[in-house]
């Protein structure tokens, strides 16, 4: 800067840049990038409650007014970078192949683990069962551990580093948890995870491997988002909790460009997805959102917002067209089972401005959905993974979706997070002595067919 202050006559700020000029006319150019500053395709935070707009920096976090921030993109940037062809040719076949739509700086590296391009299936069989034109199923339980929540903790990660920080921590039923856990390990970073003392102890057993500090927590989620809430205030460690961090849901996006890029961008009627604190709906849609304002995509599809019926507030405000009251936690469905959803602003824009159904299912009809997709598919998801699927049957057995309508189901989460609750629905095995004429006999009592 002392050196163009020597040669050039005046310095001039035009459209965030300055410009060095000498003898009226510019012949320099320099930007200036302070920390968090380097995303040409990000302009800024902008809070969904009052309008609010906060500069991208890695450690943002909530509004003055308590309201959550969106990330707005400059789209018209964007375009300028990224096309069809250019992302067909890409080998990345991690989340990052999306970088022109991410919040990240551009010197920013991928994260250590494999997260994104989870298998889409086509499920004709299971489409007829349910009287559907085509039906795919998103299987994203086949992250690095076993959850869609990996694409937002990857996020985590990559601002984490950027912003220089070592430690970070959230609060969770569970599978941010041992997402969060097990990136931040591969990173090299140290985490702090807050989780109510219901949570499975698959889930507990993954955060202790991935050498966690785990503060299990006597009371419900409300009450450990709190704790955690005070503690990261107390200790200034990076903030994972998704209610709280904006980016959060820029890396659930990515489920979203994935199913677009894997059906060749051709969008369908519907998109099933399981909720609980509302990021993971809203950062689909914001996904969906994105390739839309760039052209990639020439129409927006309904989102089927799946809860249980023993804790749907998201829900429950758009039945009642009212704001959202904080509910009682009583569902197997322990990653959804969120009272006070944390990110409901979010949820109940995309689920309004999509028009888009609300199914809340009971805890049999979610363990049905379970052996439904694992008989069918092949698929082996968690109760709240599979919630989706579960609101979608529902929904064409109310004759709310059109025989003739192409649906994708995603399943958020992998079977193996909860065996207990897998063995209370698919029943014990066949258990004998070694004798032949036993097994037989226990196959006629059960009705087991051998052709």
């Amino acid at each position: 800067v002392h050196f163009f202050k020597q040669e050039m006559a005046a310095a001039t700020d035009y459209e965030g840049k300055i410009y060095l000029e000498e003898k009226g006319k510019p012949s320099a150019v320099l930007i200036l990038h302070e920390k968090g500053a380097a995303m040409k395709n990000v302009l800024y935070g902008k809070c969904v409650r009052c309008g609010r707009t906060y500069e991208a920096t890695p450690d943002l976090t909530t509004c003055e007014c308590g309201g959550i921030l969106d990330i707005t993109y400059d789209y018209d940037y964007i375009r300028t970078q990224l096309t069809k062809e250019k992302l067909a040719a890409r080998t990345d076949r991690s989340m990052w192949r999306y970088r022109e739509l991410l919040p990240i700086e551009e010197t920013t590296e991928n994260t250590p683990l494999r997260v994104g391009n989870s298998p889409l299936y086509e499920e004709p069989r299971l489409a007829e069962m349910l009287g559907l034109k085509r039906l795919y199923v998103k299987d994203d339980g086949q992250n690095p551990t076993a959850s869609l929540k990996d694409r937002a903790s990857a996020m985590a990660v990559a601002k984490a580093r950027e912003a220089g920080a070592k430690i970070i921590a959230c609060s969770s039923t569970g599978n941010a948890a041992s997402s969060l856990a097990g990136n931040a390990a591969a990173a090299g970073l140290r985490t702090f995870i807050f989780v109510p003392e219901r949570a499975p102890k698959g889930k507990v057993a993954q955060l202790m491997t991935f050498g966690a500090n785990v503060i299990s927590v006597q009371g419900d989620y409300e009450e450990t988002f709190e704790l955690s809430k005070k503690a990261i205030e107390k200790y200034g460690w990076y903030n994972r909790n998704a209610a709280i961090n904006p980016y959060l849901s820029e890396g659930k996006k990515t489920v979203s460009l994935e199913i677009m890029e894997q059906l060749g961008w051709q969008v369908p009627d519907y998109i099933a997805i399981s909720v609980g604190d509302g990021c993971t709906i809203a950062g689909l849609w914001k996904g969906l959102k994105d390739l839309y304002a760039i052209g990639f995509i020439d129409r927006l599809p309904r989102l089927i917002s799946a809860q249980a019926e023993g804790c749907h507030p998201i829900n429950r405000a758009i039945a009642e067209n009212r704001p959202w009251q904080p509910m009682e936690e009583n569902t197997l469905a322990d990653s959804i089972a969120v009272g006070v959803p944390r990110n409901a602003d979010k949820a109940l824009m995309a689920i309004r401005e999509c028009h888009g159904l609300f199914v809340n299912v009971s805890d049999e009809q979610i363990m049905a959905a379970q052996k439904l997709l694992g008989r069918t598919c092949g698929v082996f998801g968690e109760p709240a993974g599979v919630t989706g699927t579960a609101a979608l049957k529902k929904a064409c057995e109310q004759g709310l979706i059109p025989h003739d309508a192409t649906v994708v189901s995603v399943v958020t989460g992998n079977g193996l997070k909860d065996v207990a609750n897998a063995i209370k629905s698919a029943g014990e095995p066949i258990n004998i002595k070694p004798d032949l004429d036993l097994m037989v006999e226990e196959f006629a009592k059960r009705g087991v067919t051998v052709e």
